[in-house]
């Protein structure tokens, strides 16, 4: 090779950067102009560019460029360039035919579109490229189309299952949807967890009723032409629970158990767990008691006895009395099963309830302490559980009067859990104590760091006694009534309920005007409905709403008034007055969603 030659490649070479660098360039400026609407220059730099690589993002350039000019001539000239070319690209198809509906010739359209599906292969690439554009075109019933047609080819019926189920959602064509999830169901009854789960999703992303309704349709029709298809009825229990019809769910449940014995309860054991996860306690205990009348032998009898147990708790309401007679009842339940299975990880939360219910409601504040104590030294417990006992020790601590032993207890707990929400609720109670020992400007501090905790309930509590502190604070230099107010608010807390009462009415008589006067209408209030007093306590309530209807605390006593006259005082009309109240004058409040929701239901009775 002569020396002028080895010079010329090797200037080739030493320009082969600069020429990938020019073209870079062009490509960058061409995006410019398409970006910015100057479809003509766009066209004009990225010609060349698709002329010399046939690329397809040029490609895709030109053919938007002409459409924006609404020169359509010149953009199917490219498509049918293109197409001859490159003959499986079938999206190719999908632009033609938007061009054919841009000049309103929709025969012609439906005829690419067609030709597309036509010439449609089991090739991966192909399927996504051409449902990608008729998604793009909104052309959905031809994207779903795409998927059928590839179930033709490949003789496989659930081939692309939920790419055409997300298809037929976009479409609101719940009904297809639904039934090719039955489908699945007849084929493979063992998906029906994945099947569920995919639903779910759906019906919590679905913004009307359509998909629940066709739902609904799909399984009642099922149902009927096969009434012993297990598959569907547990589907059917399934769905009657996300509906939150426990009703349903349960006699369902029941039935299902009945019909098929290998079921083991299993079926009325799930829902009665899920109606006591919300709050639906009498459906749960009847599914509880159901299991129970099996007798000791049936492998779910304990599990279920421990779930009744759970909802007698869960029922309490520590603003309410108790009588002795009940409360001398559950603490003997409590202590037959707890004797019965032993204390150890299972019966914990049993565990835990008896002491929250010997100490709150008996005033046995040493048996329930000795039951936490006895909680702890459970084997391998599991740290969690271990700060929260601990936690629960230092609120009973705190109730017996054991102030400064509760606040190691707390600081115990918040040393070992920093990171934690158990953390930040340690030191919400911490902060608490110091507020119930006027260490007003400390707790103030700690419950502002604690106002941005990444727990909800801990960050409205600090909130709450935040405000509490610091519109008091401002208005009174030597917090004289504000320590009055927390003096008593510990004796409340104590369940010392005589002397909260004459704490809390003495600063109401010898405080003519102060921002805390409607706090204290409302501790007055729970004091009297938690001594059965419930006429007295709703009287009081009326009284903080008709005089500080624009404070902070009107839903509080709205909310409570009506809860009181609807259970207690069986007075229906009143509560739901007051419910109606609340829902319209304050539209903000947390308790307005539960407040429409029991107005909805006293005005069915």
């Amino acid at each position: 090779m002569s020396r002028l030659q080895l010079i010329v490649i090797f200037s080739l070479i030493g320009l082969m950067p600069l020429i990938g660098y020019c073209q870079q360039s062009k490509e960058q400026l061409a995006q410019y102009y398409f970006n910015n609407g100057e479809f003509k220059q766009a066209i004009e730099v990225a010609e060349p560019l698709y002329k010399k690589t046939s690329n397809k993002y040029y490609y895709q350039m030109l053919y938007r460029s002409y459409v924006g000019l609404e020169n359509y001539k010149e953009a199917e000239r490219l498509v049918d360039s293109r197409m001859r070319k490159n003959p499986n690209e079938l999206y190719l198809h999908v632009d033609l035919g938007k061009l054919y509906a841009a000049r309103n010739d929709n025969k012609k359209k439906q005829k690419s579109y067609d030709e597309a599906l036509g010439k449609l292969k089991y090739d991966q690439r192909q399927i996504t490229e051409l449902v990608d554009a008729f998604v793009s075109a909104n052309e959905y019933e031809y994207a779903a189309k795409c998927y059928l047609k590839v179930r033709e080819i490949t003789k496989n019926q659930f081939l692309y299952l939920n790419e055409l189920n997300s298809i037929y959602a976009t479409m609101g064509n719940y009904e297809a949807m639904t039934q090719e999830y039955m489908n699945l169901l007849d084929y493979s009854p063992g998906s029906i967890n994945s099947v569920q789960i995919s639903l779910q999703r759906n019906l919590s992303q679905a913004s009307g009723t359509e998909l629940a309704d066709g739902l609904r349709r799909a399984l009642v029709s099922r149902i009927q032409k096969d009434p012993s298809n297990q598959t569907y009825l547990q589907m059917m229990i399934w769905f009657s629970l996300q509906e939150k019809d426990f009703e349903f769910a349960m006699t369902q449940a029941k039935a299902v158990d009945a019909r098929f014995t290998e079921e083991g309860g299993t079926l009325v054991k799930k829902v009665a767990d899920i109606a006591k996860n919300n709050e639906a306690y009498g459906f749960a205990e009847d599914g509880y008691n159901y299991l129970m009348k099996k007798g000791k032998e049936h492998p779910l009898y304990y599990e279920s006895e421990v779930g009744l147990l759970e909802v007698k708790f869960l029922r309490l309401d520590r603003n309410y009395a108790l009588s002795p007679k009940e409360y001398k009842s559950l603490k003997l339940d409590y202590e037959k099963v707890i004797g019965e299975l032993g204390k150890n990880t299972q019966t914990l939360r049993l565990m835990r309830n008896y002491a929250q219910l010997t100490a709150y409601y008996g005033n046995e504040v040493q048996t329930a302490a000795d039951m936490l104590y006895d909680a702890l030294e459970i084997p391998k417990l599991p740290t969690q559980d271990e700060g929260e006992v601990k936690l629960e020790l230092g609120d009973l601590l705190l109730f017996a009067g054991e102030v400064w032993d509760a606040s190691l207890l707390y600081m115990q707990v918040e040393k070992a859990n920093k990171n934690d929400i158990i953390g930040s609720q340690a030191k919400l109670r911490n902060a608490r104590l110091s507020y119930f020992t006027h260490e007003f400007e400390w707790a103030k501090t700690q419950l502002d760091v604690l106002r941005g905790a990444t727990s909800k309930l801990v960050a409205n509590d600090a909130m709450e006694l935040s405000l509490l502190i610091s519109d008091n604070m401002e208005d009174d230099s030597t917090y004289t009534t504000l320590e009055q107010y927390a003096t008593a608010d510990l004796l409340l807390y104590r369940n010392m309920l005589d002397s909260a009462w004459e704490a809390f009415d003495d600063i109401e008589h010898h405080t003519l005007s102060h921002p805390i006067l409607d706090d204290v209408l409302l501790q007055k209030a729970k004091i009297r409905v938690k001594q059965g007093r419930y006429a007295e306590g709703d009287e009081i309530l009326q009284k903080l709403i008709d005089f500080y209807g624009d404070g902070l605390l009107a839903d509080d006593a709205l909310m409570m008034s009506a809860q009181l006259n609807e259970k207690q005082l069986g007075n229906p009309a009143k509560a739901k007055e007051m419910y109606e109240k609340l829902i319209l004058d304050y539209p903000t409040s947390l308790y307005t969603e539960q407040a429409r929701k029991r107005y909805k239901e006293l005005k069915k009775e």
